[in-house]
């Protein structure tokens, strides 16, 4: 195992201090060994490795759109040390079998920790419970749920999920589209949509069904999480409901506190998301929500998908577009060059609170300091780049933001004390 002494540091974005990476955990500097590594980190900053709450590596099923490996190697480049994987997998994460397999992989890939998320229903499909007690009994120690992907529409089954995971201190993650309202549906609903001909995605199927959830889990005293919200209204919502004590957590995407619907236009499926690009006034309410804590974390729905899949007609092409890679720069760009964040808020919402979430904070989300794991990303926030997708470690190429300058670069990302990057490139 490698020392590695880390000079001249700003942790947080503080002042310039040295750190030892040593048996896995932050020592102090003073007992550094003689053939420890010394990594000069003049002007880069310190975060706690960043945690995804929502993550899609496709393996098992859909090895030719990204894998276990491929997926947690893209992580690294964007100073992840924790994923959660989405289950809507093929097949379906829906048994202790399937979660088991996923996570041996992350463990033999080595470059994060990869903790599988369980399907609400059997193969996603919304008729009935999966084995969520097997799941959190089995070696992957599931506590997310989520039928990601799919809405679990049925209300009674939503409420029977949310009491069931109360035994182990589990979570659901709603992925909160009413399927009746979004029938067909290609892109946000407004006067664009009409305009390009595409059918509109409206904001009330998010929002009906993020309300009658909160309900529900302020009626069983559950815990509730809402995947990738996407519209002003559903900011209001979840602000109400924690206004009321209800325990909902909610997330914000890098790609809808940046990206807007007038993409659409380009008919470039790359821009085709579940939820839609909205527009800039949704845009601004979730950078605000982002900014006051309604919304607790960031979460990539890194989504690969090969080229076939993208590289055609918008109404044939998937949902979804990658987000490991860019995360961190996308929120620099938003929220710490517009003064809505600090980077300790950086580090609250994109390693501390999804770690609690989804409750491996034992392990990750925690502070870089003396004794702690040493879980940590190196990153430049004065350096820009052109996002190139054929530079992605994904095997998918569906970046939104190729050909666009963002801030900052990952130099280093430290999973328990060993680079899995360094100067950039993974090791």
């Amino acid at each position: 195992m490698s020392n590695y002494l880390i000079t001249n540091v700003s942790v947080l974005g503080g002042t310039p201090t040295d750190l030892l990476l040593s048996g896995g955990v932050v020592a102090d500097p003073a007992d550094a060994p003689a053939d420890a590594e010394v990594v000069d980190a003049t002007g880069l900053v310190a975060l706690p490795g960043l945690v995804d709450l929502h993550t899609h590596l496709r393996e098992p099923g859909r090895e030719d759109a990204e894998t276990v490996e491929t997926g947690t190697q893209a992580a690294a480049m964007g100073g992840f040390t924790a994923v959660h994987a989405m289950a809507n997998t093929e097949p379906v994460a829906d048994t202790a079998g399937v979660v088991e397999q996923v996570w041996r992989l992350g463990r033999e890939a080595g470059y994060c920790d990869v903790f599988p998320v369980g399907a609400v229903t059997v193969g996603i499909a919304g008729e009935r419970l999966a084995e969520l007690g097997a799941m959190a009994d089995s070696a992957a120690r599931v506590r997310v749920f989520s039928d990601d992907g799919r809405c679990v529409s049925d209300a009674v089954l939503m409420r029977r999920a949310l009491e069931y995971v109360k035994a182990f201190d589990g979570v659901v993650a709603q992925h909160a589209q009413e399927p009746r309202l979004t029938e067909d549906a290609q892109m946000n609903e407004g006067e664009l949509s009409g305009r390009l001909g595409l059918a509109g995605w409206p904001a009330v199927a998010e929002e009906a069904i993020i309300a009658r959830d909160v309900l529900l889990a302020e009626h069983v005293g559950s815990r509730l999480h809402v995947c990738h919200v996407s519209t002003a209204g559903s900011v209001e919502l979840i602000r109400w409901a924690k206004g009321k004590g209800v325990d909902v957590t909610a997330e914000a995407c890098p790609h809808h506190l940046l990206l807007t619907d007038d993409l659409a236009a380009t008919y470039d499926p790359v821009y085709k998301v579940n939820p839609p690009l909205r527009t800039a006034a949704d845009a601004e309410a979730l950078r605000a929500g982002l900014a006051d804590g309604t919304i607790d974390i960031v979460a990539t729905d890194h989504a690969p998908h090969p080229h076939e899949d993208k590289d055609c007609e918008w109404a044939a092409a998937a949902f979804g577009m990658l987000g490991l890679e860019t995360a961190l720069s996308v929120v620099q760009q938003t929220m710490v060059d517009t003064g809505l964040l600090d980077w300790a808020g950086v580090a609250e919402r994109m390693s501390y609170a999804p770690a609690r979430i989804g409750r491996v904070s034992d392990r990750h989300g925690r502070p870089v300091a003396v004794g702690e794991p040493a879980n940590l990303v190196l990153y430049d926030p004065s350096a820009r780049r052109t996002v190139d997708p054929a530079e992605t470690a994904s095997l998918s190429r569906n970046t939104p933001y190729r050909g666009m300058e963002l801030p900052g670069r990952v130099v280093a990302t430290f999973l328990r004390g060993q680079a899995t990057v360094l100067d950039g490139k993974l090791q």
